[in-house]
């Protein structure tokens, strides 16, 4: 891992505080057979450690693997109901960091169901500690280990990779979270885009503030962005290459003048989850090229 993530990496004094928070939960939730699993990575970690027949339900983000679409829905890990989740009758939910509402977490927790948290992050270490909580949510500490071992080993070979399709010339990336109206919400420093385009040999353009937040005219212009980084998605909400580029500030930058745009699935890109690798590689070679591969 480069110098430039250390600051993405999760505190040990953090990791510890949280994993001793939640070790009743998780004891008692050892033996669950009704697992609900909220955030995408977690869905993935849960069934890439041969667990998936104990997983009963998930939240609207776990659209990975196919199978997990099959099962029911208990809304966006953001916005969750506590009557949808109970309505599935979990006996362990096991939610991503952030989700949400905090009212609805303490509903959950008042009914006596064991609910853990799994740390967010945006690093390979934050990865593998996402993978070690579900593991021991699930009594499933071997297989947590496995896993770890093999996602490391692939990020850190596709890291490799991503520098040598670079070739000593990064190029500059502007990802674009919305642009209702015609106002760019973009990426900044300390977010998954941040880290997916750092990781990948490129350089994040809208690297002067933190978070995801609206952007000038004036400093998309500024930013000079070689490529624009997009989730894809359908639906009226989508923003078409013509409507994009059309967009003064967006038709000003390098990237408006060679119409250079990347789309991507949300959930592989900004997942940090077992998939991260493919990430990595699928984006560098969208911007560099398999020739300079």
């Amino acid at each position: 891992m480069g110098r430039r993530f250390t600051r993405f990496a999760l505190p040990l004094a953090l990791l510890a505080a949280s994993a001793l928070a939640g070790t009743a939960a998780v004891a008692e939730g050892a033996g669950a057979q009704r697992i609900v699993t909220i955030g995408g990575a977690v869905t993935e970690i849960a069934f890439d450690l041969g667990q998936q027949d104990r997983v009963i339900a998930r939240d609207s983000t776990s659209m990975f693997p196919p199978a997990a679409e099959a099962l029911p829905d208990v809304g966006y890990m953001r916005a969750l109901s506590p009557e949808g989740v109970l309505s599935v009758n979990p006996d362990l939910i096991v939610a991503i960091e952030g989700s949400g509402p905090p009212q609805a977490l303490d509903v959950l927790r008042e009914a006596e169901i064991p609910l853990v948290e799994v740390p967010e992050g945006y690093s390979t270490e934050a990865i593998a500690a996402k993978i070690r909580a579900v593991a021991a949510a699930l009594d499933a500490g071997d297989a947590g280990e496995a896993l770890v071992g093999k996602v490391t080993a692939e990020i850190e070979a596709a890291e490799a990779h991503a520098k040598v399709a670079a070739d000593g010339a990064p190029r500059r990336v502007l990802f674009i979270l919305s642009a209702q109206g015609g106002r760019i919400m973009a990426g900044g420093t300390e977010t998954a885009a941040d880290a997916i385009i750092t990781m990948s040999g490129a350089v994040n353009a809208a690297g002067g503030f933190e978070g995801y937040k609206p952007m000038t005219d004036e400093a998309i212009v500024g930013a000079a962005p070689d490529v624009i980084l997009l989730m894809s998605h359908g639906g009226p909400m989508a923003l078409t290459d013509d409507d994009l580029f059309a967009l003064p500030a967006i038709a000003a930058t390098p990237a408006g003048e060679s119409r250079s745009v990347v789309r991507m699935n949300g959930l592989h890109l900004l997942g940090f989850g077992p998939r991260t690798a493919s990430a990595i590689t699928a984006l560098a070679e969208a911007l560099y090229g398999a020739s300079r591969t």
